[in-house]
């Protein structure tokens, strides 16, 4: 895309982007209270830009400045505000000019992966001999018995990155679709905004990178977050999100678990939602993508099942008409040879 308009970047020349590393999420290691968010105010400025230029423009406004209210604010009650249960993580500021609107879009996101431990849980299954009484006798069986354990996933995306010849950044933020991009900035600027402190624990994954992952996991090639299949590099529809407020591990889960639920109300006002909810809950994808309409889209699920009863409705004649046929042919030829 072109760089901003001149009046654009007159009115945000003070435009900057920095990350600060804060705390850790939910699953990782304790560690040391946060410091308090220091927020620095952007510099007002009485130029306005043209009318054209404003949905895009707003993109290259600083991390921890105010959007305008008529596109960031996201109508929800007083009662969805999160309670100031976990401390908080210190808010991505503005240190640089930012004349590029997705140059600034890729760094505020690459902040937010950058502050984000890459941890998680997964299932660990384990084979061991027992003994066990059967029919009177004490008898020696292999049992499989499975467990949750710690899943430290840091040196995945740098060696997927470095297989590909591309930096980090380039690699994890600039796999990304551009628009679904734009999407997830306004979504978790908001966020943080709301003091919840996102981080990006995934972004891009080509095929190597989705066949290394851990866990719950599409087909190698089918994946939303950039498979071969959906598009591959550039055309990454998915990420996954945690919240790294709070000082304990309860605390950070508390703080994720709110996060959540803080998309699944407001972040389709920004076009982004989770497509799977509680089955995968840090996955999320733009709403009006394929993914999210297949796992949630209320018209298609209705629609399909529609379609299904019709289906089924239609052929009950018609199994009855061959039904009756059959009889009849049957009865027919019985005739003939008693005749």
């Amino acid at each position: 895309m072109s760089s901003p308009s001149v009046v654009t970047r007159a009115l945000y020349r003070s435009v900057v982007l920095a990350a600060s590393i804060a705390a850790w999420p939910a699953w990782a290691a304790e560690i040391e209270a946060a410091t308090p968010p220091v927020v620095t105010e952007p510099v007002a400025s009485s130029a306005q830009p043209p009318a054209a230029d404003a949905a895009l423009t707003t993109a290259s406004i600083a991390p921890s400045a105010n959007l305008p209210a008529d596109e960031l604010a996201a109508p929800k009650a007083a009662d969805d505000a999160p309670k100031p249960t976990v401390a908080s993580a210190d808010r991505i500021e503005i240190l640089d000019e930012c004349l590029d609107i997705d140059a600034c879009i890729d760094r505020y996101l690459w902040a937010l992966y950058e502050r984000a431990p890459k941890l998680d849980k997964i299932k660990e299954t384990e084979r061991r001999i027992v003994t066990v009484k059967r029919k009177g006798r004490m008898v020696k069986v292999t049992r499989s018995f499975t467990r949750l354990v710690d899943n430290d996933f840091t040196w995945k995306d740098p060696k997927a990155a470095e297989r590909v010849g591309l930096s980090m950044k380039d690699y994890v933020i600039g796999g990304m679709d551009r628009s679904f991009k734009l999407k997830l900035f306004h979504t978790l600027h908001a966020a943080e905004a709301a003091g919840l402190a996102p981080g990006i624990t995934s972004a891009f994954r080509d095929d190597y990178r989705q066949e290394i992952a851990s866990g719950l996991k599409a087909a190698t090639n089918r994946s939303y977050h950039g498979g071969s299949l959906r598009g591959g590099y550039g055309h990454g529809l998915a990420a996954d999100i945690v919240s790294v407020n709070g000082a304990t591990r309860a605390q950070r889960w508390v703080a994720t678990e709110q996060l959540w639920k803080w998309v699944d109300a407001n972040g389709k006002s920004f076009g982004v939602g989770r497509p799977y909810l509680d089955r995968d809950p840090p996955h999320v994808g733009p709403v009006d993508g394929q993914e999210y309409a297949k796992h949630r889209a209320p018209a298609v699920k209705v629609a399909a099942a529609e379609t299904k009863k019709h289906k089924r409705i239609a052929a009950r004649p018609e199994h009855h008409a061959a039904k009756r046929a059959k009889a009849v042919r049957a009865s027919a030829l019985a005739s003939r040879r008693t005749g």
